[in-house]
């Protein structure tokens, strides 16, 4: 029995003092852990410095970047025909991009073995700024992927 779609409302996104960017406010609420807010803002915004020491660029706009060049445009998604299932690639809506590569950034940068979480998020948004490392590797993959099954984009979902 299908139901009723129901639209809902955006909320509005708490924006964290600084920058005043809703991308860097969700960014520090994603690398939050046990609500200790204080922290997180801190350790991104020691993150953004180290970064405008390293690239001699402003710090969010290195940040921004290295997001956009992490963004996945495409993904994979399991379609089940007929007793098959097929990985049928679709587009990505830019809110999921944002999130996944907020998500694969932070994911990389836990999974590094260094000093500081600072640290670790700086070489990490280093790298992704230059198109390397293991965000933008997971990236490649996803696309990679959706390439290979380009073939059952017929079932879309």
């Amino acid at each position: 029995m299908s139901r009723k779609t129901v639209k809902r409302k955006r909320r509005a996104s708490i924006l964290e003092s600084k920058h005043k960017n809703p991308i860097l406010s969700k960014f520090i609420r994603m690398l939050m852990w046990s609500g200790k807010l204080s922290i997180s803002e801190k350790i991104v915004y020691d993150t953004l410095n180290s970064l405008e020491d390293q690239l001699k660029q402003p710090g969010l706009d290195v940040f921004l970047k290295a997001l956009e060049n992490v963004k996945p445009l495409v993904k994979v998604k399991a379609r089940r025909v007929g007793g098959a299932t097929y990985q049928v690639p679709v587009e990505v809506p830019d809110d999921l991009g944002w999130t996944l590569a907020m998500r694969w950034i932070i994911a990389a940068a836990r999974k590094k073995s260094g000093a500081s979480m600072e640290h670790k998020l700086t070489r990490e948004l280093g790298d992704a700024f230059e198109k390397r490392g293991d965000a933008y590797r997971v990236r490649e993959e996803t696309h990679r992927m959706a390439e290979a099954n380009r073939a059952f984009a017929h079932y879309r979902v």
